[in-house]
């Protein structure tokens, strides 16, 4: 290897990295072991063969060589890559070169045991390793195991005869020009399983190879297709995970009687001749190469796109309802992390309820609208429909990415048989059962969620009763409407409860959410974000939504705030109804909390515990309910909840009803008046009570604001 051609290609590699906009996410690198490497990869787009060497000999410290396709050691740039230390796949010296610089731990080694970059990612058939490439199907090569298992017969076989037969030693020494039997290192080679996965996966005409078609007529379709494909994954920005899987020590596969008695054996072996264990040896290859392809693919980072190119391709009717496309893809997404074996990508950290509500991260509407694009899905009178033929047609292969991207995408994911039979049961489920599945998982989620914070954060000599914040699920008569109602600040369901039993009464279902941080500590509350409220609304919504035909959302306070941006963000909503909505505030004091927010903060990074202010004396109208103390940083999130809710407003266009108390001490009836004149809804009504406290929906007269209440839910029915 030229060490300066080595240095020019990694500041050419941070060159590329500052211009490329890929995002480059490590998982298990420290499993990687300290003795000689064999990194065998996934091979999917040209430029891994250049940019891994580079960044796994950042967390190696050791050079790492990789076998390139002989067609690359063409002129200056084979020359060129030959420096690097890239060996054609064609070199009658490869094999030895590869053992000699394993053997003295000179390198690390990178193979892709596909032997090709696999393009359509199709490597499984009949539930066997298959690669699919232009020239037909050929099962993984056994390259990487079998120059393995040689390293390591040569080095248990120097090891054993140095001290009988120095004169084989001495030979051995030469043939792999070794400096000397000091230079042997005593750590045992390993293969480590990488996976790549690259999303998202989008194949379109970009900048890159528009200026190369420019500057270099008549480019090979095969060279296109890669400069479309990986042009613009650079330059998109796009997720590329390598996630490392455990060593696979080579010396546990040598460890049996026939080859042992060869690795012993006193007379002269040369580098090509055969031996006794070769089947043995062969048999061992095999085994290794079926361990590190099941590694290599158990490893896939499942994304959105996976789950939904899988549920696309295995969805029985041509027909697609999206909301039921949405279901199935949540349920997909609901395994277990720590059971289910899979890897997910890191999106899926966050909740996944927004699949049935907003899509606010766009998972579903950016690759539906791809699908579209290349084709797979198109657009009739009665919605959307699938073409099956554009999901199984073959394409040519150097076209595959780019003409057939959702059939590639669904390929990845093939090998992992427990999520494909998965998605193919809920791929079949009917649409009542899916609904009732979905209800039901958060049904029970959040009652998990609940005991989990109750247990962490309640303390029993000042933490309400459970019953207090446990979230509720009222059963009406029928299923035309339900209604999703969201309790206020500091405070828990129990609030809400009596409007929630009178609504049930009528005829209708409802569910009373607790919001994240409440019902168990104001510490608790301390800690949480008003995005954590409006997952905790979503998760609500998205429970009677799937038990009836259409919702109402409605709330108290801080609740009437989410109920008002939930309506705005999700068009479903059929009407809304806000009871003092805390648009304003009439406590002076919260008017020092931004500065007091910021006060904490600044405290925090000088690590002045004690001169913090977390929390001010709460003196509630219902203290069986609302927590004692306030925590600053939950009023700041109320406020920046309604701040980024104002603007908003006028996009409400559901039919609307506000409900606010003249003489309210904590939130100021203008509030109200000016949500109400910024609501888009043309049907929308306002009404004043001349109620002297701020929980009107508790005590004495509630009962009239239940009826107004229960008279809109009525009229919106019908």
């Amino acid at each position: 290897m030229n060490p300066f051609a080595y240095r020019t290609t990694s500041l050419a590699i941070k060159a590329i990295a500052g211009l490329s906009r890929a995002r480059l996410n490590l998982h298990g690198a420290e499993q990687i072991p300290e003795g000689p490497t064999i990194f065998v990869v996934n091979h999917f787009t040209r430029i891994e063969t250049f940019l891994l060497p580079y960044h796994f000999h950042r967390l190696t410290g050791r050079p790492v060589w990789a076998l390139a396709a002989a067609e690359l050691f063409v002129g200056r740039f084979g020359r060129y890559i030959e420096q690097l230390g890239a060996v054609s796949t064609r070199s009658p010296d490869r094999d030895r070169l590869m053992v000699k610089t394993l053997l003295a731990a000179e390198a690390n080694w990178l193979i892709f045991p596909e032997g090709r970059m696999v393009k359509n990612k199709k490597i499984m058939e009949k539930g066997r390793f298959m690669i699919s490439y232009a020239g037909g199907k050929h099962p993984p090569h056994t390259g990487a195991a079998t120059l393995a298992l040689r390293t390591e017969f040569y080095r248990q076989r120097l090891l054993g005869l140095m001290a009988n037969n120095p004169e084989e030693t001495q030979r051995l020494v030469d043939l792999f020009q070794l400096e000397s039997t000091e230079a042997i290192c005593r750590q045992a080679t390993c293969i480590v399983p990488v996976n790549l996965t690259y999303y998202p996966l989008r194949a379109r005409e970009n900048a890159l190879n528009r200026l190369t078609e420019l500057l270099v007529k008549g480019l090979p379709q095969r060279v296109t297709e890669e400069i479309i494909t990986e042009g613009d994954m650079l330059l998109s920005g796009v997720d590329i995970d390598i996630r490392f899987g455990r060593p696979i020590e080579i010396s546990d596969y040598l460890d049996c009687k026939r080859i042992q008695k060869d690795i012993r054996n006193p007379g002269r072996i040369g580098f090509d001749d055969a031996i006794s264990s070769k089947k043995r040896m062969r048999r061992a290859a095999l085994k290794i190469m079926q361990r590190y392809m099941a590694d290599i693919y158990r490893m896939t980072t499942v994304n959105h796109d996976h789950l939904l190119a899988s549920c696309l391709k295995k969805l029985p009717v041509r027909q697609i309802d999206t909301d039921n496309l949405k279901r199935r893809v949540f349920l997909a997404s609901q395994s277990d992390k720590a059971t289910s074996g899979y890897f997910f990508h890191n999106n899926f950290e966050k909740d996944q309820v927004h699949l049935l509500t907003d899509d606010r991260y766009r998972h579903f509407s950016e690759f539906m609208d791809f699908a579209i694009e290349k084709g797979v899905v198109k657009t009739s009178k009665s919605g959307l429909e699938k073409d099956p033929a554009r999901l199984a047609a073959m394409f040519d292969f150097h076209r595959f990415r780019i003409d057939n991207p959702i059939a590639v995408i669904a390929n990845e994911v093939e090998p992992l048989t427990r999520l494909q039979q998965k998605i193919s049961r809920l791929s079949w489920m009917p649409e009542f059962w899916l609904k009732r599945k979905v209800a039901r998982l958060l049904l029970r989620r959040s009652l998990d969620e609940f005991n989990r914070d109750y247990d962490a954060w309640a303390e029993p000599t000042v933490s309400k009763p459970p019953g207090v914040a446990r979230p509720v699920l009222i059963r009406g008569d029928r299923r035309r409407i339900g209604v999703v109602l969201a309790h206020g600040y500091m405070a828990a369901p129990a609030e809400v409860m009596g409007l929630a039993r009178f609504l049930g009464k009528r005829g209708y279902w409802v569910y009373t959410p607790r919001l994240k941080g409440h019902g168990t500590a104001p510490e608790d509350l301390a800690n949480c974000r008003f995005s954590d409220w409006i997952d905790s609304m979503d998760a609500g919504y998205a429970v009677i939504s799937n038990l009836c035909r259409r919702v109402i959302a409605g709330g108290f306070s801080t609740g009437a705030g989410l109920a008002l941006d939930l309506a705005q963000r999700v068009p479903e909503v059929a009407g809304v109804f806000a009871v003092s909505a805390p648009l304003r505030l009439q406590d002076v004091s919260a008017r020092f909390v931004p500065a007091v927010d910021v006060w904490n903060r600044v405290m925090g990074r000088f690590h002045m515990e004690d001169a913090k202010k977390t929390f001010v004396d709460n003196q509630p109208e219902n203290p069986h309910i609302n927590y004692l103390k306030n925590p600053i940083s939950g009023v700041r999130e109320l406020e920046r909840l309604m701040t980024a809710l104002e603007p908003r407003l006028p996009l409400i266009t559901q039919p609307a009803l506000l409900i606010q108390s003249r003489e309210d001490p904590v939130v100021n009836p203008k509030g109200t008046e000016k949500i109400f004149k910024l609501l888009g809804s043309e049907d929308k009504q306002m009404v004043m009570f001349n109620f002297q406290r701020h929980g009107i929906l508790l005590g004495e007269g509630s009962e009239r604001v239940y009826r107004t209440i229960g008279n809109f839910i009525d009229q919106v029915g019908k």
